[in-house]
């Protein structure tokens, strides 16, 4: 026992001495590494070299690290061009630069100019980076000023000319591409009394009416002859849904359904019903669209299928193009539900949860009730080319603006959420909101995304970009003409 003591104190005083070696070490190694982590100011009497880089490719938005000599420690004095486009300079540390590479960046050739007051010493690196196009976020229309309260006004995308740009945009979007002219672009905004045709044929916005008081979604019936409108009024005789017709120029307008505070109505792809919803007890309605048109249907002759939750509960419905399910996006209660569909009696079942979790708003990417969502308002589906090739059932990805987190996510049809778009990288800026073009997340940020559509000719996203007052896009990075 007493031998076992004596030598438990010997283990625990080695002990001792091997950690007191182990701190002296590893602060003397902390007194070298900030000697090897002083480097000279830039000296304008000597050349700038650029040695090399790493990697040798991607796209923009990639980090990029140049190798070479006197780069200094200032990055306010080192501009970096790749394929002549400026990136932006993280840190300089003597013989290393850090960067990020900017957009349209085809031509890939480096150079490094470092210096004050116009007295640039420049640097060329001796072979190219590897350019490669990638998905990007860019503006289309819209702008903010200093006091954010420029008008709504029909105008031109870009000018030299402010008062000859379309503006507005500033509040919640909901958007749907035309499916028989894929250049016309229809956005309504709660709040705003207009029906606003963007055309990316000529470049245009254009109010077409303005006859609306709380317009919330947009949605076609399945032969693209009518434009079905949902709009969000107060009374219980007050119109819920209405159509308007391709052949009037959609300057007509016929009452579908009355109800209370509708946010949303969306067309069945297959069987052609209508499903629209109210906020006032969180009721799910189907109206029988095949019939009205056949046959004739009162604006009161709906059912009742379910209730979402409690009263109060504001949701829109996105139906997938299979017809097989639909996804409901609880806005205010920050989670997503499914519904399938029931081909027998041709009507959705009652939903269940597929993500988020009832009143727990956040910033999380997962799988069903571990993800966190703030605020999702409207999303689509889009085909997944790697899904086809590889047989699966679902070919489809959901792509949703998330409000208050400022992003756009991505739900897979197993039930995975990641985010697309957005956010910015914090080593950047650390706010997660805000007005930046380029790479989806390194560098993109948006305040408070609403409106999403997918132009499937282009391969590119639309997005509502709310508190920035304009409308963005997400698609492959073009040169500029």
């Amino acid at each position: 026992m007493y031998l076992n003591i004596i030598y438990n104190k010997w283990r625990f005083h080695a002990l001792c001495l091997i950690l007191a070696f182990v701190s002296i070490g590893f602060y003397g190694c902390q007194s070298d590494d900030k000697e090897e982590m002083t480097y000279p100011p830039f000296d304008a009497s000597k050349p700038v070299v650029v040695s090399g880089f790493t990697p040798e490719s991607g796209g923009a938005g990639q980090r990029l690290v140049i190798y070479g000599q006197n780069f200094g420690t200032d990055p306010s004095i080192v501009t970096v061009l790749v394929g002549g486009k400026e990136a932006v300079v993280i840190s300089v540390n003597g013989e290393s630069l850090y960067c990020l590479v900017p957009q349209q960046a085809f031509d890939g050739d480096i150079e490094v100019r470092i210096g004050e007051d116009n007295s640039e010493v420049i640097a060329y690196s001796d072979t190219d980076f590897d350019y490669q196009r990638k998905m990007v976020v860019s503006t289309v229309v819209g702008y903010k000023n200093d006091r954010g309260d420029e008008p709504w006004k029909d105008g031109v995308f870009m000018s030299d000319n402010e008062n000859e740009m379309a503006s507005g945009f500033w509040e919640p979007s909901f958007m749907k591409f035309d499916p028989l002219n894929p250049k016309h672009l229809w956005v309504v905004f709660d709040f705003n009394n207009g029906l606003y045709l963007i055309n990316l044929a000529d470049s245009t916005v254009t109010k077409k009416r303005s006859d609306f008081d709380r317009p919330r979604s947009i949605d076609f019936t399945n032969d693209g002859q009518y434009m079905i409108i949902a709009e969000d009024r107060g009374g219980e005789n007050d119109r819920a849904t209405y159509r308007l017709s391709r052949d009037q120029d959609w300057q007509d307008r016929e009452v579908l359904t009355r109800y209370r505070q509708c946010n949303g109505a969306s067309v069945h792809p297959v069987n052609g019903e209508l499903y629209f919803n109210s906020y006032e007890k969180g009721q799910f309605f189907r109206f029988d669209l095949n019939k009205y048109f056949d046959e004739g249907l009162g604006d009161k002759e709906y059912e009742t299928l379910f209730v979402v939750h409690d009263p109060g509960w504001e949701y829109k419905t996105f139906i997938h193009p299979s017809g097989n399910y639909a996804y409901i996006m609880v806005i205010n209660q920050h989670y997503i539900l499914r519904l399938d569909y029931n081909w027998e009696k041709e009507q959705f079942n009652q939903p269940y949860l597929v993500c988020g979790q009832l009143r727990s708003p956040g910033y999380q990417d997962g799988v069903g009730s571990s993800v966190r969502v703030r605020n999702p308002y409207q999303g689509v589906f889009v085909k997944n080319d790697d899904y086809v090739e590889a047989g699966k059932p679902d070919e489809y990805d959901f792509y949703f603006t998330d409000q208050h987190n400022h992003a756009i996510r991505k739900l897979t049809p197993e039930g995975s959420v990641t985010t697309f778009a957005g956010r910015g990288s914090s080593s950047i800026n650390p706010d997660p909101w805000g007005y930046v073009n380029g790479d989806l997340r390194e560098e993109a940020r948006f305040d408070r995304p609403s409106g999403i559509a997918y132009n499937e000719e282009e391969k590119a996203f639309y997005i509502g970009d709310q508190a920035n007052h304009r409308i963005r896009k997400i698609a492959l990075e073009e040169k500029e003409e």
